[in-house]
């Protein structure tokens, strides 16, 4: 079950996170994983990583906030079998501590990235008349979370571009789906309580743990569990769904 052999996957973020955790099993299921991410280093080290397993992968560095970049990509590439929107980033802040700038820079990559890849995507797919999307939304998109005000309206976002390409391209053969992590143990997280919390990183981070009522962050290798299971041949009764993935946050943290 779950197998990807002769599968074309297109992971971006691949370099760090979330996106590198989905590359590196899907390359365990027999995918052909190509990893999109500006950083090349990171990029580079996830195909690494890939390769000394025997595995097949390469690296594309790509702004996905420019449409020509994207597009560029994915010609290269040439077709495309499932698409994983991993690439985001956040900010800490409300309404009133949001800068335009920072308003900005968040739409930029977590929505119109978002926008770019489903469009090159969708257009090699529905040639093929097959093909899975999967889109890496948040329970900031569910439920309200403070200081979060851009980073929730991307994700938001992000949901309802979901639901209409689903709907749009039901009869095209391309199912699209959206998982809604809570907080997950990445590079990011350990990032921002170092910036943020200098000296008091091991109280910072339990506090951050427990705030999921299973009482930990969930693993990356969690997440691209629930990534494989959508995006492989099992789950081919499945699109427009949102699934949450949060050890009890939105319905027992109360």
């Amino acid at each position: 079950m779950f197998e990807l052999n002769k599968k074309i996957a297109v992971v971006t973020g691949g370099g760090s996170g979330i996106g590198k955790a989905v590359a590196l099993l899907f390359a365990k299921q027999g995918a052909e994983v190509h990893v999109l991410d500006l950083n090349d280093a990171a990029g580079k080290a996830t195909v690494g990583e890939i390769q000394q397993t025997n595995g097949k992968a390469f690296m594309h560095v790509c702004d996905v906030t420019k449409q020509e970049s994207v597009e560029q990509v994915f010609n290269e590439i040439g077709t495309v079998d499932i698409l994983v929107n991993s690439a985001g980033i956040s900010h800490v802040g409300n309404i009133e501590t949001t800068a335009e700038a920072d308003f900005d820079r968040l739409y930029h990559v977590n929505v119109k990235g978002v926008y770019n890849c489903l469009r090159s995507a969708v257009s090699i797919m529905k040639k093929n008349k097959s093909g899975v999307i999967l889109n890496l939304a948040s329970i900031a998109n569910i439920v309200g979370l403070t200081d979060r005000f851009a980073y929730s309206m991307t994700k938001g976002a992000v949901y309802a571009m979901t639901l209409s390409v689903a709907r749009d391209y039901l009869h095209d053969g391309i199912r699209c789906n959206c998982i809604s992590p809570a907080r997950v143990h990445t590079p990011f997280v350990d990032d921002f309580i170092k910036k943020n919390y200098p000296g008091k990183e091991d109280e910072m981070f339990e506090k951050l743990s427990k705030s999921q009522p299973i009482g930990r962050m969930a693993e990356p290798g969690e997440i691209a569990g629930l990534v494989l299971y959508l995006c492989s041949d099992e789950a081919s009764f499945i699109t427009g769904c949102d699934y949450p993935i949060d050890g009890g946050f939105i319905k027992l943290n109360n």
